[in-house]
This record gives C-alpha cells, structure tokens and sequence, in this order.
C-alpha cells in the first residue's frame, strides 16, 4: 500500500508532499484482510482502542481481521445491551474490557487510550467499516516519524462505500475551514481511523477520564478535536490512504447535522477563544456510574 510523506503542522503553511484523489465510491473488490497477516518483526507495542456500543454482530468480524503480533485489543464498552462484551470475548479471549465513564464515542476513546500499554494506540470503530489489514500501513508511518496519523479516504488507495453526497459536501467544507485556520493540509477531516504514539497525550491535552458531566469532546467532534490539538501542539502528522466500507449490520450512530456542527465547534473554538463559550449541539455525554478502566471479569455482562 502506497503512503505519503509525512508533513509537519507550522506556524506557516503546510504542504502535504500528496494531493488527494477524488474519492472512490464503489466498493474495493478485494477479500478481507485475512488474520493471519503479522505486524513486522521488531514493531513497537501496538494497543488497539475500539469503541463499541450495542455491536455484537459486527465486532466480530472485525476482531477476526485483526493482524497477528498485536499487544493487546482494548475493547471500551458504552453500556450494550445486545452481549457485545461476550461476543467479544468468544471472538478474541484475551480482549481487555473497560466501561466507558461518560456518553459519546469521544470518552469512549479517551477511556480506552487511558487504559492502553502499548507504545501505539490504534483507533478502529466496531462496525466493520475500517480494514483492520490497514492497521500495518498506520504503524509504518508512525516508525517513519510521524506523531499522528490519520486514515484518509481521498488519498489514490483510498475511498469509500459508504459516503453519501451531503456527508461528502459536509467533509470538503469543514476540511477547507479546517485548513485555512490551522494552516494545514489534511486530505480527510470527517474520518476516525487513526494512529498515535502514546508519549503524546499529553501533548494532545484531550478531554478527561473521570465520570461526571459532559466534556466537549465526549462525542464524534473528538476525530476534529484530535487533529486541531495535534497541529497546535505541532506534532509530527501523517496521512495513509484507508478504504471505508459499509457497516455489516444495524445503523450507524453518526447524526449528520448534530455532529456535523459539533465538528464546526471543535474547529473553531482552538481560534476563536469566543466560541468555547458558546454550548454546542444536541448533548453527546452524561454522568456514569462506571470508573474508567475497570475491567469487565468473564460472565459479567450475563448478570447485568
């Protein structure tokens, strides 16, 4: 698979050393990643971080594409009620569980990147529509320099079966605000497959882990949130090309106009200090009983 160059987020303009491609719509005619595909000898620790909310048919599926050689499979669970936990847990055993402190797939993510050991946290979403067999092309970007990496559908190799025309038109407006204000180049804004060194979280400065009330950032806005701290803090970001594909089962839980104005917030609130006063769209989190990290003992979810 072919990867671009990393670029660093300046103060001065940036330019990616790629253009981005116009986006693939048809499906990729290629077979699922098979498991048996191993990182390279010599790879860091690897920590993939999936969020999962009422996801047992899917999760699965994805567990089985997960490439050999993987530290360990961080599985952040946002109260199903459907047995996503054991469906986890017949799929891949040695899958840790924790229970996610607040509401929304942000807390989800910052619970699980709280919880990881590894020297790389991947984040992949449980409904089958990232390639798990991408994850190698991820890791090789961040050992080639990179701080951040973000999967991207309009890079050549890239592109997507599942990205409607308003979704479409929503990403290349937001991408361009997002551009022009943080002076950089990202091909894909509106994507959450992404890779990170684990030293920089506190660079990123994200959202808490603690329960209590809702935190910006506790919901979809957090991909935006992610890249906007990741090029304020100046951090080494790099792009490789991802193929997003339909979800297998059930509906997504993206709201295109909520969350899409929630991603304008996270854009504009790093710039303009007036926008952080100002609440954001429909509410993505709430107060949990559960403490980050608390792992989920084998026959638990059977007595919930």
């Amino acid at each position: 698979m072919a990867i671009i160059e990393s670029y660093r987020a300046e103060p001065g303009a940036v330019t990616a050393r790629a253009r981005p491609a116009a986006v693939d719509t048809a499906p990729r005619q290629t077979p699922p990643s098979p498991a048996t595909a191993a990182l390279p000898a010599g790879s860091p620790r690897v920590s993939v971080v999936i969020p999962a909310r009422d996801e047992a048919r899917n999760l699965p599926l994805v567990l089985a594409e997960l490439p050999e050689g993987l530290h360990e499979v961080v599985l952040v669970d946002g109260g199903s009620r459907d047995g996503t936990v054991a469906a986890a847990r017949r799929a891949r055993p040695d899958v840790r569980v924790v229970r996610q402190t607040r509401r929304g797939k942000g807390n989800a993510l910052v619970c699980g990147l709280a919880a990881c050991t590894g020297e790389i946290a991947i984040l992949l979403d449980a409904d089958y529509s990232a390639d798990p067999g991408e994850i190698a092309a991820f890791v090789a970007k961040l050992r080639e320099g990179a701080d951040l990496v973000k999967g991207s559908r309009f890079l050549h190799g890239g592109g997507s079966s599942d990205l409607t025309a308003v979704r479409s038109l929503g990403n290349k407006t937001l991408l361009f605000l997002m551009n022009r204000l943080y002076r950089t180049s990202f091909s894909d804004l509106c994507y959450g497959y992404n890779a990170l060194w684990t030293r920089c979280f506190e660079d990123l400065e994200l959202p808490s882990v603690g329960p209590g009330e809702a935190e910006f950032g506790d919901g979809f806005e957090f991909e935006t949130v992610l890249a906007a701290h990741a090029a304020t803090a100046r951090l080494e970001i790099g792009e490789v090309p991802s193929f997003e594909r339909d979800r297998r089962f059930g509906e997504s839980h993206l709201n295109t106009w909520r969350d899409g104005w929630r991603v304008l917030h996270a854009i504009l609130r790093e710039r303009l200090p007036s926008v952080a006063a100002c609440p954001a769209a429909g509410p993505s989190a709430e107060p949990s009983a559960e403490v980050l990290a608390t792992a989920v003992p084998a026959g638990a979810e059977k007595r919930s």
